[in-house]
């Protein structure tokens, strides 16, 4: 299952965050966010013997604005709270393993509600935490 959480107030309902459930299936390539993100999620189901041919990147400038993580939960349980960018709350979701969350745009606090872990995938490098982000409650 594919979850997207919206800023039902602003202007163009913004993406929060995109989360893709463990129990997600689906057959071929699959892209779930939209050309203008930093990020990109997607979601592949090949059969045995498909071949991705050998191949390099091409060396792409891109621009940054804001930073877009993925958290991926490999064990444990956690609460996300997501906030829009005026800081108001919009949601809590809670993921298990192996579910995953594109942290999009707007705020996001994290919950342990069990002992986890979790992979963190976001554009680098991590610059201090006091140019990085901005603390809120």
């Amino acid at each position: 299952m594919i979850e997207f959480i919206k800023d039902n107030d602003s202007d163009d309902e913004q993406i929060i965050a995109i989360i893709v459930r463990g129990s997600y299936n689906d057959e071929g390539a699959k892209f779930f966010t939209p050309n203008s993100f930093s990020q990109q999620l997607g979601y592949l189901s090949r059969p045995k013997g498909y071949l991705v041919k050998p191949h390099i990147h091409n060396l792409v400038i891109r621009e940054v604005s804001y930073t877009q993580e993925v958290l991926v939960v490999k064990s444990g349980i956690i609460k996300v709270n997501l906030f829009n960018r005026k800081k108001e709350f919009i949601k809590a979701v809670i993921l298990n393993p192996p579910d995953l969350i594109l942290l999009a745009s707007g705020g996001h606090g994290i919950e342990f509600l069990e002992a986890s872990e979790l992979i963190e995938i976001k554009q680098g490098p991590y610059i201090s935490p006091q140019e990085d982000k901005e603390i809120f409650s």
